[in-house]
């Protein structure tokens, strides 16, 4: 996910206008289960200080601190002192909706939430008998099926122990330590037609974007000038103004402090966060624009991501096209995508961006340039 996880958690990257992790709370909370521990560790402040005790979120949060990020097995025993009778466990950084917990509170005992995948050998690969789970395969290099966990799973206490002694053994992986125990109790598959979406590369974030921003009807706080032209589902934040001549159709969010126009279009489906400021005559469609962006006048963003504090100047193109970008030396073919910017990065004016394109963090990108392959962080291009 870098760079966008540059600076942050992957369960603090914010789709729809809210971290990934707001929304497995609030499924969680919307099924009535408000008792939730958080295993933090890598830049856990950022967590912290947003989430507090939870109760802004109707919740009561309390924290298990991971020392080293060693695996799943090993996090999960690191909340072990919070533990007893049946509890569920649910990965941070899959977007989730309440019918996925919903769905597996049904069953009773040791359960396990599967869905279908088309990329099923970036998962843990579940074999069934009936309900019952027979194997787990953990990113299998062969075809086994499509079938896979969402990492959402319902123990009992009886767990722990067998939990402790694999890792006692030096097993640090979840599925793995499933897959051992099976022979000794029975695990249930429950399948679910709810939500559940995870973003594995940088430029999954405009999918799960496209199905956070879930906005319903016009909530307007801010100024709107004169001139405007609103359609759809379109929610303004506190002290945003909206300058004469701008054209916006949903569902697109815009935060609080932000300062757009004149004479800009936003096209669905658009998440524009806190103190962005966008200069005239400026499109942008499906794309996200962290908070503190500045985009400059008579520049084109579609199906893009732009981190927190980027600056670019006018004339800025980064249209959405056919295309690919590497990444861990695999070559990706994208349909449809723009830029990839990550944060505190400086673009000038036209900067031209070809299709998938990753700059990384605290680049500088001189005037005029096209930008034709990835940009390693803090990396200057004149």
């Amino acid at each position: 996910m870098r760079p966008f996880t540059t600076f942050r958690p992957k369960v603090m990257v914010p789709v729809g206008n809210r971290p990934i992790l707001e929304y497995v709370i609030d499924a969680l909370v919307r099924n009535g289960i408000t008792d939730i521990v958080l295993v933090v560790g890598h830049r856990k402040e950022g967590i912290m200080c947003h989430f507090k005790d939870g109760k802004d979120f109707g919740a009561t949060l309390s924290y298990a601190i991971q020392g080293k990020q060693v695996g799943t097995a090993h996090a999960l025993l690191s909340a072990k002192d919070y533990l007893e009778g049946e509890f569920l466990v649910v990965a941070g950084d899959n977007l989730i909706d309440d019918r996925s917990i919903r769905d597996l509170l049904t069953m009773e005992g040791m359960a396990v939430l599967i869905t279908e995948s088309e990329t099923p050998s970036k998962y843990g690969v579940v074999t069934t008998e009936g309900d019952r789970v027979v194997s787990i395969v953990e990113k299998p290099k062969g075809e086994v099926g499509n079938t896979i966990s969402t990492g959402i799973y319902r123990f009992t206490s009886d767990f722990i122990p067998m939990l402790e002694a694999q890792v006692a053994q030096g097993v640090t992986g979840l599925t793995t330590v499933l897959q051992t125990v099976l022979s000794k109790m029975s695990i249930r598959a429950v399948k679910t037609d709810g939500r559940w979406i995870d973003a594995v590369y940088p430029w999954d974030l405009i999918k799960v974007n496209t199905y956070a921003l879930d906005v319903k009807g016009q909530e307007i706080a801010g100024k709107v000038e004169a001139g405007v032209t609103i359609k759809g589902a379109v929610h303004i934040g506190r002290g945003t103004r909206i300058r004469s001549g701008c054209y916006i159709e949903g569902p697109v969010s815009i935060g609080e402090g932000c300062d757009i126009g004149p004479n800009v279009t936003i096209f669905p489906t658009t998440s524009i966060g806190h103190e962005v400021q966008i200069e005239p005559y400026v499109l942008i469609a499906n794309s996200i624009l962290m908070n503190g962006v500045k985009v400059g006048s008579h520049s084109h963003l579609s199906y893009s991501v732009i981190d927190e504090g980027v600056t670019t100047g006018p004339n800025v193109m980064a249209a959405s096209l056919a295309g690919y970008t590497r990444m861990d030396d695999k070559l990706y073919r994208l349909d449809e995508m723009g830029a990839l910017v990550g944060p505190a990065s400086t673009l000038g004016s036209g900067v031209v961006i070809s299709p998938g394109i990753i700059i990384g963090a605290e680049c500088r990108v001189s005037d005029g340039v096209k930008v034709s392959r990835n940009i390693d962080d803090r990396s200057e291009v004149i």
